[in-house]
């Protein structure tokens, strides 16, 4: 249970969409249920999209919440918060924060992209330290991604086995990720039955995840490409998030009728 705040991790960034058309406004409002070895309910989390300006410049500023309930909290407590400003037009990331708590380890960071000189800036405030770093082109935190991919990938065209690669920042570290195509599939969902486009992302094999493809995504096959469950593999145990409620989509959200 120490690491389930991964699956989170994950969840903010595993999604996918058409170019043709923005999938999402302001407004917008996700709420997953997780559950832990498909029975037992570890925690929820949120994801929201408001308006705002940054620095005189029209962002939506993005708002991630997860934590711990019921048992799970009194053995082991994750308050985990994520915000991120992210230019209308490119889907660029100006500034992300992270503050968590999971069982006592904790961060506190802000996080500053200077787009056009590559340029990343982290203000570590539990350390009370300021440390710049040198970044690829177009980089992502991982919540600024989620949004980037919805509104760049064309998912009428994408064939199994296709792989999209995007330059992510993350714990003051520069890495590549990867995410491949497995197909489509009628998933069913507390809203009803959905067609979905199925996507699985490498991840680092090792403590938390069996393997670098443990983790599975069903996203729903329409403009919108909300993420509707994700399955991950754990060294111990296996967690599943699924999507509880929404609200505030730009797109239709289309049911199929038996």
């Amino acid at each position: 249970m120490k690491k389930y705040y991964v699956l989170l991790l994950m969840l903010f960034v595993l999604v996918s969409a058409s170019a043709q058309e923005p999938a999402f406004e302001d407004g917008e409002w996700f709420k997953f249920r997780i559950s832990y070895s498909g029975w037992w309910k570890a925690g929820e989390a949120t994801m929201a999209v408001l308006n705002d300006t940054y620095k005189g410049k029209p962002v939506y500023h993005v708002k991630g919440k997860g934590v711990t309930t019921g048992m799970t909290k009194l053995f082991f407590g994750v308050e985990d918060y994520y915000e991120t400003y992210i230019d209308k037009q490119s889907t660029l990331p100006y500034r992300f924060i992270r503050k968590i708590d999971e069982g006592g380890h904790t961060k506190d960071k802000v996080i500053d992209f200077d787009q056009q000189d590559r340029v990343a800036t982290v203000n570590d405030k539990k350390h009370n330290e300021v440390t710049t770093y040198k970044t690829e082109p177009s980089i992502h935190d991982m919540v600024s991604s989620f949004y980037y991919l919805r509104n760049n990938i064309d998912a009428k065209n994408l064939k199994d086995g296709d792989e999209t690669v995007i330059n992510m920042f993350f714990d003051q570290e520069n890495f590549k990720f990867k995410l491949r195509f497995l197909g489509r599939e009628v998933l069913k969902t507390k809203f009803g039955k959905v067609n979905t486009l199925i996507f699985r992302p490498y991840v680092q094999a090792g403590r938390v995840f069996k393997e670098k493809e443990s983790l599975t995504v069903w996203i729903s096959d329409d403009q919108n490409k909300i993420p509707l469950q994700i399955k991950a593999d754990l060294a111990v145990g296996s967690l599943k998030a699924e999507i509880e409620a929404y609200k505030g989509l730009k797109h239709p959200f289309y049911i199929i009728q038996d």
